[in-house]
């Protein structure tokens, strides 16, 4: 029985290998807008999802480029004997949670008063490998 149970988990290790993510915490964006830009790149290869990021107008899309080029690197420095190019990477998981909120307060007429929520996110991506060849 224990050795069945270590070659299941030698086989989650190997699995874990070719996943590689990047986390953002509290980026000043709201969820809804960064859901927009994650959208357009999930399940993409990696390069055409940084192309789509590139040339997309939303200022979302700046900080999703810099957090997938991270994971990029980061499968790099866990596969450092594979090549990129031949790893096929795609956007396996994308995910949009909210963050902290800043509370504000603002004025408004007869006294009142408005509450103003700054939003916050944090985003996790995951890229794994299409060629999931061991050397």
């Amino acid at each position: 029985m224990g050795s069945r149970k270590k070659q299941m988990a030698e086989a989650i290790k190997a699995e874990k290998k070719l996943v590689a993510f990047a986390k953002l915490n509290n980026c000043p964006t709201s969820p809804r807008k960064m859901r927009l830009v994650a959208d357009l790149v999930r399940g993409q290869k990696a390069e055409k999802a940084l192309q789509i990021l590139r040339f997309s107008q939303k200022e979302a899309s700046r900080r999703l480029e810099k957090l997938v080029m991270s994971a990029i690197a980061n499968w790099q420095a866990k596969n450092e004997d594979a090549d990129v190019e031949e790893a096929n990477l795609f956007i396996k998981e994308i995910r949009v949670d909210g963050g902290a909120m800043l509370k504000r307060l603002r004025p408004a007429p007869q006294g009142r008063a408005h509450r103003i929520r700054k939003r916050s996110n944090h985003v996790t991506v995951v890229v794994d490998a299409l060629n999931k060849t061991q050397s």
